[in-house]
């Protein structure tokens, strides 16, 4: 689990106009059609063909918990490739994302100077560029530490360094234990 793709793709998910299929036969039913074929869905999701083809025809209701969250987590990835589209674009030309966290956040600096690295709550509104570096190093499969490094530099050029005004010399910004984290676009 990437807690930042997470994050990021819950954000693109807000753009949605239309909710995505929420019980097992319309998301099924929706994979099918997605993939062209039942056999390609029971690959993706680990069962038989023809345990899809129940679910398809409305034989088969309620899946366990583990294939319901598989089901659930391809649907949303391929639901409305166009709106996700716009909604990222939209965030990495013009809007730029907001990044909501709580975690250690800092740098190496003298004991109980204000940006020693402590644990802090922010709300930052981070320029499209980090919005397009982030949804690009996903795009590619970065980890969820490359997609740390990223947000890092983000906090520390809008957050420590307020776009040059101040903290000229700083080097690296840690961004570590994060118990919250949410973007909104």
């Amino acid at each position: 689990m990437t807690l930042i793709g997470d994050g990021l793709d819950a954000a693109v998910q807000k753009a949605f106009t239309r909710p995505a299929p929420k019980s097992a036969g319309p998301q099924m039913r929706y994979l099918v059609q997605q993939l062209r074929g039942t056999r390609a869905v029971a690959e993706l999701l680990g069962i038989s063909q023809r345990q899809v083809e129940r679910y398809v025809a409305g034989q088969a209701k309620k899946p366990r918990t583990a294939l319901a969250a598989r089901l659930e987590h391809e649907v949303k990835k391929r639901w409305q490739p166009q709106i996700r589209a716009k909604a990222r674009e939209k965030a990495a030309s013009t809007g730029g994302i907001v990044i909501d966290t709580r975690a250690r956040i800092g740098y190496t600096a003298p004991i109980g100077t204000t940006d020693e690295d402590r644990l802090r709550h922010l709300t930052v509104a981070l320029p499209p560029q980090y919005a397009a570096r982030l949804f690009d190093a996903q795009e590619a499969g970065a980890s969820d530490r490359e997609l740390k490094e990223i947000a890092a530099e983000a906090l520390k050029e809008v957050y420590f360094q307020d776009g040059g005004r101040r903290a000229g010399s700083l080097e690296e910004v840690r961004f570590t234990d994060v118990e919250h984290l949410e973007f909104e676009l």
